[in-house]
């Protein structure tokens, strides 16, 4: 191995190395939030009748599939179909779309129910939902640009079967984020 392959290596190693630095600091934020939740669910004022609405387990199923398909958009690149790449990816950002608007859906039925963030009419578990979902939107946002650059570079033919890293990160931080909302509806669904 030369000097060269040998630098190029220590790149993508650090890469990978940084991207996983943030995913654990970010899981670390949302367990210290998911354990607030739990120490606060002993409240005399939580509300214990506060239902997810079904968006929200749509939501769940769509970017479940979103993931299948990312994974099928590597395989495809491994495998040399560009083409199948490309459409793979263009499927996985339109379902990412999908699981926003999903996510808007799901806060309506929950300001429709009488629940807000603060206020009145909140309550701390209501303040609690939206904390975690607003938060977990934000990182899909990342999450999304990242899936942008993806599909930009994908189509401009940057990636292939020896030069796959920017389209590994930006697909394990995407199921880095699908995991992390299916732990977040199981947990919210589960801890009433």
């Amino acid at each position: 191995m030369d000097m060269n392959e040998v630098q190029m290596k220590k790149k993508r190693n650090a890469k990978r190395m940084m991207l996983w630095f943030g995913i654990v600091s970010l899981t670390m934020t949302f367990a210290g939030l998911t354990s607030a939740y739990v120490v606060s669910k002993s409240r005399p004022d939580w509300e214990a009748n506060l239902e997810l609405p079904d968006a929200f387990t749509w939501s769940t199923l769509v970017i479940v599939l979103s993931s299948l398909c990312l994974i099928g958009a590597f395989r495809a690149l491994k495998g040399q179909k560009r083409m199948l790449t490309s459409s793979l990816v263009i499927a996985t950002f339109a379902l990412g779309v999908v699981f926003i608007l999903l996510q808007i859906q799901g806060f309506n039925a929950i300001i429709d129910q009488g629940y807000y963030f603060t206020g009145e009419s909140s309550s701390v578990k209501s303040s609690y939902i939206y904390i975690l979902v607003v938060l977990h939107l934000a990182h899909l946002a990342a999450g999304m640009i990242s899936l942008s650059v993806l599909l930009i570079k994908q189509l401009a033919g940057k990636y292939n079967p020896k030069h796959p890293l920017g389209f590994e990160l930006a697909a394990t931080f995407w199921h880095f984020v699908d995991v992390l909302w299916i732990l977040l509806f199981l947990f919210l669904t589960f801890f009433r």
